[in-house]
């Protein structure tokens, strides 16, 4: 959140020069990817969501995207629920979007309804993801688990293995990629190539969270270089 989101948004004010954006964090605190670790995290949204309204910010966008679809089907509403209500406690009203809701306002966006994932999670994660997708009509084809646990590892992950990782998934059924399905993993230097590479959209959690930011400030979706959804 704190990386890629601010380089697309960067990089889109070299087109549209009007627009300018600035970040206010607020972290959730977890070091392991695992089913404990991700329930704490989710325990701290309340309290993150109160430091960000003293900013009066126009749009919150919450990660991590594991954190909420290990919760079961359907968990991203009750998080950015939850989320807007203590938002509006303390005086602020901003649109609230979770990575999780943003992936799957992505898909659809790009009409797709069968997709491959590619995850830095522990096998049981990635298929957490894929039965969240799933509940929603979303079929996923084939999944690829880089399978580290350690959050700052996964932060570090090199992107352009990526090039190297989408091969080995199988796509012949495919009608979208999802490149990295954790906003943590760095992906966005790969997404174009890849893209134009495999004939297919190509989206991640980052590119999907950017979409819906820009789509709740009622601007344009367009960031270069980033894949078809924007």
């Amino acid at each position: 959140m704190e990386t890629e989101l601010p380089r697309m948004l960067a990089a889109r004010e070299q087109l549209l020069p009007d627009d300018r954006f600035v970040f206010h964090s607020a972290r959730a605190r977890m070091q392991h990817v695992t089913p404990d670790q991700l329930r704490a995290m989710n325990a701290q949204a309340d309290r993150a969501a109160a430091e960000l309204a003293d900013a009066r910010p126009d749009v919150v966008a919450t990660a991590c995207l594991v954190a909420i679809m290990a919760q079961g089907p359907g968990y991203h509403c009750t998080a950015e629920q939850s989320i807007t209500t203590a938002l509006r406690a303390n005086g602020a009203h901003a649109p609230v979007i979770s990575s999780a809701g943003a992936l799957l306002a992505g898909i659809t966006a790009l009409g797709a309804t069968r997709v491959a994932i590619i995850t830095p999670y522990l096998k049981p994660l990635t298929q957490a993801v894929a039965d969240y997708l799933e509940h929603t009509g979303i079929e996923v084809v084939d999944a690829l688990s880089l399978e580290v646990p350690d959050n700052l590892t996964v932060a570090h992950l090199d992107p352009t293995d990526l090039h190297q990782h989408w091969r080995t998934l199988d796509l012949s059924r495919a009608d979208a990629l999802v490149l990295s399905a954790c906003v943590q993993m760095p992906s966005l230097p790969a997404i174009q190539t890849i893209e134009n590479d495999a004939g297919l959209p190509v989206l991640t959690a980052a590119t999907a969270t950017t979409y819906r930011i820009l789509q709740e400030l009622g601007l344009p979706p367009i960031v270069p270089n980033a894949g078809k959804l924007l």
